[in-house]
């Protein structure tokens, strides 16, 4: 009995040693040994057995384990990752191949692109840059995919860089098309509002019409540059009949109270303006209201706390003049509807400066004046009756005072005509379309017969379609 379970637990020794030893099959160095054995003086059976030194080693059995628990996780994530990273690749392949097109169609076509686009393009390749990088840095060791992914991307880059200074030898190609835009969407408006189709067509800077027939639906080009809560303020396009085709944008926010012109900005292009582009940002101490109008590169408007006029020289940004208007009334006497501190209010037409005011003598009705803008000596003044507290807004064009009132939040009339070279007061009712609720300023330029609306903090323009005149 004995005998056997001695066997038995040989055959167990035997069975776990195996399993342990790292020792090949047939190697010299055996775990045990059988020898002979032999009865003593008892009768009773004797052997020896031979065990190595080491047991079994559980500890590290354990720690294989775990390792081989953690290394299974490691590579569930890693794979998980590369999962990921192979539907981002096959998302920016595509991606790649739509820039690709683009750029192939800006090659091969005739059509002048803005900078705009250039600008798109662009803010696609830098994304897809941004992501590879990621990739790069994510991904251990040499991975082929994604530097090929690199590489085309940065041939990319450098072809749409090449392709924006090519298309600056190309700035005439680029504005026959923008006025061919322009007559369209002149013709798009007619048919819009049922006007005539065969509409006459009058040179800017020409008085030979019969005065306003319609309006467009408004353009909105932006908010302005300082945000939303500037509501208050005005914008326009500079005018001189010397050099009307010359483009000067000016853009004037009032500070957030509404009353202080402490800021504007020049801009010497439409495309600088859309883009917020090479800026000149300037700093004087204080207009007053949003009645300011820039006309051969001087800024015009009302100093602050004062019925006095200031001229500012652009190139210097300096007031060069400032001059008191005679009998205005200001500080918020007589401003339009729903607009705080206009009470002197600038205007600019193809025959020059105007001012827009009431006097006390005038009990709150609107005065025009005709002035020389060397001196700013006032030529010519004509009374209306119109009480301007009960308008939102004036301009002039050829001579003619157009009054605007409110309707309602989306909604405004020009309904008031004043005829400064006839005398005459009239009547009309010409809708305008408003994005916002609040218009705070319009302004008129007689170098492409537009009004330049500041709406709510929101720069407006709207093209203005003119009658003939009639037959004498």
């Amino acid at each position: 009995m004995k005998l056997a379970r001695a066997a038995g637990l040989l055959f167990l020794l035997q069975n776990a040693l195996a399993v342990t030893d790292p020792t090949p099959i047939g190697a010299s160095d055996e775990p045990f040994a059988n020898v002979t054995g032999f009865l003593d003086d008892r009768g009773l059976c004797q052997c020896s057995v031979y065990l190595p030194d080491a047991t079994f080693p559980v500890q590290k059995v354990e720690r294989l384990e775990i390792a081989v628990q953690t290394f299974s996780i490691k590579f569930n994530q890693e794979l998980s990752k590369v999962t990921q990273y192979t539907k981002a690749i096959e998302i920016y392949e595509q991606k790649i191949r739509n820039v690709t097109l683009k750029v192939e169609a800006m090659e091969k076509t005739s059509i002048s692109y803005t900078e705009l686009d250039f600008q798109v393009v662009k803010l696609e390749i830098v994304e897809m840059e941004k992501l590879v990088i990621q990739l790069k840095s994510t991904l251990t060791g040499s991975n082929v995919v994604v530097e090929q992914l690199y590489e085309e991307i940065t041939n990319l880059s450098l072809m749409v860089t090449q392709l924006e200074s090519l298309d600056k030898n190309n700035i005439l190609a680029i504005r026959r098309e923008v006025v061919a835009l322009r007559n369209k969407l002149k013709e798009c408006e007619w048919g819009r509002n049922d006007t005539s189709s065969s509409s006459p067509h009058f040179p800017p800077g020409s008085c030979s019409h019969g005065g306003i027939l319609n309006i467009s639906q408004p353009y909105v080009i932006q908010l302005n540059w300082r945000g939303f809560a500037y509501k208050y303020g005005a914008w326009g396009r500079d005018y001189s009949p010397l050099t009307p085709e010359k483009d000067l944008f000016w853009v004037a926010p009032l500070n957030t109270e509404g009353r202080y012109l402490e800021y504007y900005r020049l801009h010497r292009s439409y495309d600088d303006l859309l883009l917020y582009k090479n800026p000149k940002e300037y700093r004087i101490q204080y207009g007053e209201g949003s009645g300011t109008t820039v006309y051969k590169n001087y800024m015009y408007f009302n100093a602050h706390n004062s019925r006095d006029m200031s001229k500012l020289d652009l190139n210097t940004n300096t007031v060069v003049l400032r001059k008191t208007l005679p009998g205005a009334a200001y500080n918020n006497r007589f401003s339009y509807a729903g607009v705080a501190w206009q009470d002197i209010d600038f205007a600019v037409d193809e025959n020059g400066l105007w001012v827009i005011y009431s006097t006390e003598a005038s009990t709150g009705n609107i005065v025009i004046s005709r002035l020389n803008e060397t001196t700013l000596e006032v030529l010519d003044t004509w009374q209306t009756k119109q009480y301007k507290p009960s308008v939102s807004s004036a301009f002039i064009v050829c001579g003619v005072l157009y009054a605007v009132r409110p309707l309602n939040t989306r909604k405004e009339e020009i309904f008031y005509t004043y005829d400064t070279n006839t005398g005459k007061e009239g009547r009309m009712s010409i809708i305008i379309d408003k994005v916002m609720e609040t218009i705070q300023s319009i302004n008129y330029s007689p170098g492409d017969q537009k009004l330049y609306v500041y709406n709510d903090a929101y720069l407006l323009f709207y093209n203005l379609f003119f009658q003939p005149s009639p037959l004498l």
